[in-house]
């Protein structure tokens, strides 16, 4: 295997004009995700923000949102630059507001759901249904466009990223792990996947180490133990790391834009030299690690205490607007920061030049065919039932296909079929079966 080391990144690979936009498109994605967390109405700000346009509950995780996309942003740029066949898995736990914010921008998400437009109306349904009964969950569920993970349950997103990459020899697979997630087993043991990773018939998984430095209310420990000793981990996996760390989002931004195409331009000349030699050789990987606070961009303190940076950003950070006058000011000042007026137009919609940042088709990481999942579902009609019976009744059934199209599967057999049919003798009513059970 190649010499590990991890090398200073070029500066100022971002010219002024690509580093104000993508700066912008990353405070968009910030403000959605943050206006799923707290907004049911007034979605853009555009009068001052009053308690009934605050959510009555609150629910969501802030914390990771902020480096799942501002790495998303960058992911962006480089698959325009090199048109990347690329997907993304989100591995910190429940922080979907940065994949759906992203997916939102892009335009996919209205196309799939059009009722959430790209516009205010549309952001407002956008920002509704999220973590709401009937809506969506606050993590990557299935209805999550370019989604193939679901991060509910941590510890499994390397695992799946290695999955999608085996036997695709043209995609790149980017995973964000959360400082978390990388304390569990299964995270732990799926570090080895790139010991069965071909650089001749394979793909490549990139994966990104998120260190904020805490997880729901404990520091991590891959934040805490010295760069050097990290680094001597991640090399003893089989990686090649590089680091991005800071707090100043300019600084950070060359930063990244250089180590992605650092990393990028890495993994093509492993597959290039495999595929050319016919020799497969495992070579050393390269990996980022991303140090940035944890709920970069939202409040520093609530009520005295700190919060970007510490474990009070995993969740929602201004818990009492509705209620409390101070707190509601200060989700204002948060939302405003952004200032969502030079970032979507007159009709809510993202702006022209900011949209262009985006990949166009199924480059879109939300839209890439690798992570589409196709559903076809029978027409539900012919199972309905006017009224359910305990036996001698007999409904159709429905048959969901992933990933190819519909069979036709008879709802029933034929009326002279059913017919004859043997009746069933009813059930014992729950509690007789428990009792029986017991």
């Amino acid at each position: 295997m190649a010499e590990a080391t991890s090398h200073p990144t070029p500066p100022q690979t971002l010219d002024a004009d690509t580093l104000r936009n993508m700066d912008r498109y990353w405070r968009a994605c910030n403000y959605l995700s943050a206006g799923m967390i707290y907004l049911r109405d007034n979605p853009l700000l555009r009068e001052p923000l009053k308690p009934e346009h605050i959510k009555n509950r609150l629910l969501g995780h802030w914390g990771s949102d902020p480096g799942q996309s501002f790495l998303l942003v960058h992911l962006n740029r480089l698959i325009k630059k090199l048109d990347l066949d690329m997907i993304y898995v989100a591995g910190p736990g429940h922080g979907a507001p940065a994949t759906l914010a992203h997916c939102y921008l892009e335009g996919h998400y209205s196309e799939i759901y059009p009722d959430r437009s790209e516009d205010e109306a549309g952001m407002q349904r956008f920002f509704r249904q999220f973590s709401f009964p009937g809506g969506i969950g606050s993590h990557c569920t299935p209805e999550t466009p370019g989604s193939i993970h679901e991060g509910g349950e941590l510890g499994y997103s390397l695992s799946h990223g290695y999955g999608a990459a085996f036997d695709n020899p043209d995609l790149i697979v980017a995973v964000m792990i959360g400082d978390g997630e990388a304390e569990t087993g299964p995270l732990a043991t799926s570090w080895h996947s790139n010991k069965f990773l071909n650089p001749i018939r394979d793909g490549a998984v990139l994966p990104v180490l998120h260190l904020n430095g805490y997880k729901i209310a404990n520091p991590t420990i891959l934040a805490r133990i010295p760069r050097e000793e990290l680094e001597a981990l991640l090399t003893g996996y089989g990686h090649k790391p590089y680091f991005v760390e800071g707090d100043d989002p300019a600084v950070m931004h060359q930063q990244m834009a250089a180590t992605l195409e650092q990393c990028i331009g890495e993994i093509r000349a492993i597959q290039q030299r495999a595929r050319e030699s016919n020799d497969a050789s495992r070579p050393r990987w390269p990996m980022i690690v991303l140090r940035s606070p944890k709920g970069w961009t939202g409040p520093k303190e609530v009520d005295g205490h700190k919060v970007e940076g510490s474990w009070r950003a995993h969740q929602v950070p201004v818990l009492d607007p509705v209620t409390n006058g101070k707190s509601l000011k200060l989700v204002e000042s948060w939302l405003r920061g952004y200032e969502p007026e030079t970032l979507f137009d007159e009709a809510g919609r993202l702006v022209k030049e900011l949209r262009e940042l985006a990949p166009v088709g199924a480059r879109r990481i939300s839209a890439n065919p690798h992570a589409k999942r196709r559903l076809a579902l029978q027409d539900a009609r012919h199972a309905a039932v006017s009224r359910l019976r305990g036996g001698g009744q007999k409904a159709g059934r429905l048959v969901h296909v992933a990933d190819r199209g519909a069979r036709q599967v008879p709802a029933r057999r034929d009326a002279q079929q059913h017919d004859e049919l043997p009746r069933v003798r009813p059930r014992r009513n729950r509690e007789q079966q428990a009792d029986r059970d017991l």
